[in-house]
């Protein structure tokens, strides 16, 4: 049976994505949000484990006529701070959790989580010198850097004797909140759609299959991973028969680069490496013969889960699907329809078989016997001439 688009519940879509971007998760302190994504999962009839490092695992089950699956794979961590220092002035030095710049964190509101999980306790990012009328010139003088920036803390607080008294300490997670917007032509507008916004994505693909009572072509996998941000990411947890993995994560919207915030984007390599000649090809064609507007694009600073599940060794195809952000890891943006392209690949590609099913069913084989049409086995005469596969 030929894949076909699926019906997509946009609302749920929506719902699911402000929902998540209202959980905050920085790398480090993700017990919620993985809770959200699990009783998501439960609501459409998928069981979900989770690992002792917090990763969750579910599946779809497919026919079991080969011995391979494949895998989709997303982060629910997010960017973030943790306190450093306890000031004098009864402000909080920040270090970064991942990698993203203090300019954009400059004026974010924060939630700081102590040890007390009943206190809450807000502030605001801001730079050293806040005022024009006290530095005048100054404030545009001062530099970019985590040095230069502290969290106001909306208490009365002059000194460090008075955040120790709100159970403040060095090690407290400090959460830049989302404050998410959807505008009436669809934009999304919020820190951190990398990757809440391709969470979203994905739990509406896989309601999609389970509301049309599609089985997948192949067992489909889901982890959901909760280090990414730090470079861990998609290290364990995954099933051994996996034999395709598809990562999705944001696309690089900016100068240089061909992804689009209306469009699904498919990356052909990244600061690690380029992604599976194959399985980008399956899915380049699988957007083709159903009009799936997608994109092609490669990414200079830019790594994803597959990149740690591949050094952690992974024997698995790879690839990275993505949906088009503006200003990654700063003031994001992306286009409900970029979301919407990129859930209909996914439902598509979920009911197609592997690149390679047979040959993929074990983890080696015969070269002689390796499927490819771009590279074809050595001849028992010795090499060829010429480019290879070509008459």
């Amino acid at each position: 049976m030929s894949p076909k688009p699926l019906e997509l519940d946009l609302d749920y879509l929506r719902q699911v994505l402000v929902e998540l971007l209202e959980i905050p998760s920085p790398s480090g302190r993700t017990d919620h949000v993985q809770q959200y994504v699990g009783e998501r999962l439960s609501a459409l009839g998928i069981t979900s484990t989770l690992t002792r490092r917090g990763a969750l695992s579910a599946s779809l089950p497919g026919p079991r006529s080969t011995g391979a699956d494949r895998a989709v794979v997303v982060h629910t961590d997010t960017i973030g701070g943790m306190v450093k220092r306890l000031k004098d002035n009864g402000r909080l030095e920040v270090k970064p959790i991942g990698t993203h710049s203090a300019r954009f964190a400059e004026g974010a509101h924060v939630r700081i989580f102590t040890d007390d999980l009943d206190r809450v306790v807000t502030g605001q990012v801001l730079p050293l010198k806040a005022s024009g009328h006290r530095y005048n010139e100054g404030v545009d003088l001062q530099g970019v850097g985590w040095e230069l920036v502290e969290v106001r803390v909306d208490e009365p607080v002059t000194d460090e004797a008075g955040l120790r008294a709100l159970g403040v300490d060095a090690g407290d997670f400090v959460a830049l909140l989302a404050n998410p917007t959807i505008t009436p032509s669809g934009y999304v507008k919020s820190r951190h759609l990398d990757d809440k916004a391709g969470v979203a994505a994905v739990l509406t693909a896989f309601k999609a299959l389970v509301d049309a009572g599609v089985t997948p072509a192949v067992t489909a996998h889901l982890l959901v991973t909760v280090t990414e941000e730090i470079g861990h990411g998609a290290s364990h947890g995954l099933d051994p028969d996996v034999a395709e993995i598809v990562s999705v994560d944001a696309a690089v919207v900016a100068p240089g680069q061909q992804s689009r915030e209306d469009a699904a984007t498919l990356a052909m390599g990244d600061g690690v490496g380029p992604f599976d000649y194959h399985l980008t090809r399956h899915l380049a064609a699988i957007a083709r013969e159903h009009d799936v507007h997608l994109v092609r694009d490669v990414f200079d600073y830019y790594r994803s889960d597959v990149a740690a599940a591949v050094e952690a060794g992974a024997h698995a195809r790879v690839a990275l699907l993505g949906f088009g952000v503006d200003a990654t890891h700063g003031h994001e943006r992306t286009h409900l329809d970029g979301l919407r392209h990129l859930a209909q690949l996914l439902c598509l590609y979920l009911q197609k078989p592997l690149v390679f099913p047979e040959w993929d069913a074990e983890p080696e084989g015969d070269l002689a016997d390796f499927p490819s049409l771009a590279v074809q086995p050595a001849s028992e005469e010795g090499p060829r001439e010429g480019p290879i596969g070509l008459d």
